[in-house]
């Protein structure tokens, strides 16, 4: 079949359907990005992987730049964007490092405990309120984490710590995208990270810097190629259906993640990892899921509108619109 015919047969498949291959597809690339991460540290510093990273990624969006025009980056909120650029380079540095000193698999079940901070930071700093079963969710989420590490049976290792870092950089720089997104456009937030972190990258990377070979030049190409089309697949799955139906999809990168580990690096996941990485995945579901509940009942509660006579007559919300505290 044509690919014009087969991209046209999957535009008119079902949401769910498409919001799961996409995020499959998705799952695989950041799990070859991770095996690439671990690769390129063989002959690289992380700081100096993580640059390339960022360079390649502005690269790879130059051209979208060029067609939308410079009006995009219009902005009034750029020391938002610098304060998340500095927490995003803190996450990539702190998830590199730890893809090279511990198993690719225990270092993304870790990653999953991301959502966990967020709706931590989002009762903390957001002031949205969280009541006793998200807290119930989110206890459980890090039962798990004690169980991937088992603190007292295994030492707490430096690349477990930095996985743990990792994630909490990455729910602060979710609560700022939380933010932004009230004002800015999607295509700004993500053309904005790649200009700061690109130079911002570059200084660290320059302390430990070592020409790399054209070989891995041509693996670092990759690496950002797998990590851009990564993030271009899961944006547009979260697109297509509710966060609900992409979340257990997403979770496709432990498994993904462990196949490559074992046919790379010989490395084997323990079954403490799969368990510990299922009960945080369970977790942060639960808090997906009823945080889509409360954003449904939100926005089907009538509303009063006016009335040709002027009396208040209720009315069903469609949008999103307005900033709603949340419950759980």
């Amino acid at each position: 079949m044509p690919f014009g015919a087969t991209a046209a047969a999957f535009a008119r498949a079902p949401a769910p359907f498409r919001a799961g291959v996409l995020a499959t597809g998705a799952a695989v690339f950041f799990a070859a990005m991770n095996g690439l991460i671990r690769h390129a540290a063989e002959e690289l510093h992380p700081l100096e992987i993580v640059f390339f990273r960022n360079a390649f990624a502005l690269l790879f969006m130059l051209p979208w730049l060029m067609r939308m025009g410079i009006g995009v980056m219009h902005t009034r909120r750029i020391g938002l964007y610098g304060l998340r650029g500095i927490v995003q380079l803190g996450s990539m540095i702190c998830g590199f490092t730890a893809l090279t000193l511990i198993p690719l698999a225990e270092a993304t079940a870790l990653s999953f405990t991301a959502p966990i901070f967020s709706t931590i930071g989002a009762a903390l700093i957001l002031g949205e309120v969280v009541r006793l079963r998200r807290w119930t969710a989110i206890a459980i989420g890090f039962l798990g984490t004690i169980v991937i590490l088992r603190p007292g049976v295994d030492a707490l290792t430096l690349g477990s710590i930095l996985a743990l870092v990792n994630a909490l950089f990455m729910a602060a720089s979710t609560l700022m995208i939380k933010s932004l997104s009230r004002t800015e456009p999607p295509e700004t937030i993500v053309m904005y990270m790649a200009v700061f972190l690109t130079p911002m990258s570059l200084i660290p990377a320059l302390f430990v810097w070592e020409t790399p070979s054209l070989g891995m030049l041509g693996w670092l190409l990759l690496l950002a190629a797998s990590g851009t089309i990564g993030h271009i697949l899961m944006t547009r799955a979260f697109a297509a259906a509710d966060v609900t139906v992409v979340l257990p999809f997403d979770f496709g990168r432990l498994p993904f993640t462990a196949m490559i580990a074992f046919l790379a690096f010989g490395q084997v996941p323990s079954a403490w990892t799969w368990v510990g990485g299922a009960v945080i995945f369970a977790s942060t579901f639960y808090i997906a899921h009823r945080e889509s509940v409360l954003a449904r009942q939100a926005r089907a509660r009538p509303t009063p509108a006016p009335s040709p006579e002027g009396a208040a007559i209720p009315v069903e919300t469609r949008g999103g619109g307005g900033q709603t505290g949340r419950q759980g």
